[in-house]
């Protein structure tokens, strides 16, 4: 496992090179808000996927993604000066749906809980169908019976 503990540690060392980098600064305008939200790197350590989300309207989330992919050489240099590798990596940026996934696990959430509110609200008052105790009991021997 000596493997995927280097990409694994090559990928943090990524994830932060290419932060930094983004809060310097690039010099295009396309470039919005932007979170490196992780970086996965492949065992032969050649390639590294780098996931992103960008805070925004959908139009400025493509215009950041194209920015990106703009300076992917830029920033591939940025990694290949600070790392400690026979290669640097090629990078591929991903758009991360981070986001959309925890807006949709929120809808659902809110609906769970609305449901589990209703079921409540008709329990309130109710009385069991059969006995109060429907488990079967031993029976007790009279002293007679014997």
């Amino acid at each position: 496992m000596a493997a995927g503990d280097r990409a694994a540690k090559m990928a943090d060392r990524i994830k932060e090179i290419i932060a930094r980098r983004l809060e310097k600064g690039l010099r295009d305008p396309r470039l919005g808000f932007v979170t490196i939200t992780d970086v996965r790197v492949t065992g032969d350590l050649q390639h590294a996927s780098v996931f992103f989300t960008v805070y925004g309207s959908d139009e400025e989330r493509a215009d950041s993604w194209a920015a990106l992919k703009s300076a992917t050489g830029l920033l591939r240099t940025e990694v290949g000066k600070n790392i400690t590798a026979r290669l640097t990596p090629s990078l591929e940026f991903i758009p991360d749906a981070l986001p959309e996934n925890a807006a949709a696990l929120d809808s659902l959430l809110k609906t769970a809980h609305e449901r589990d509110e209703v079921a409540r609200q008709s329990s309130v008052g109710a009385a069991y169908a059969g006995d109060e105790d429907p488990y079967v009991k031993p029976r007790e021997l009279d002293d007679d019976e014997d």
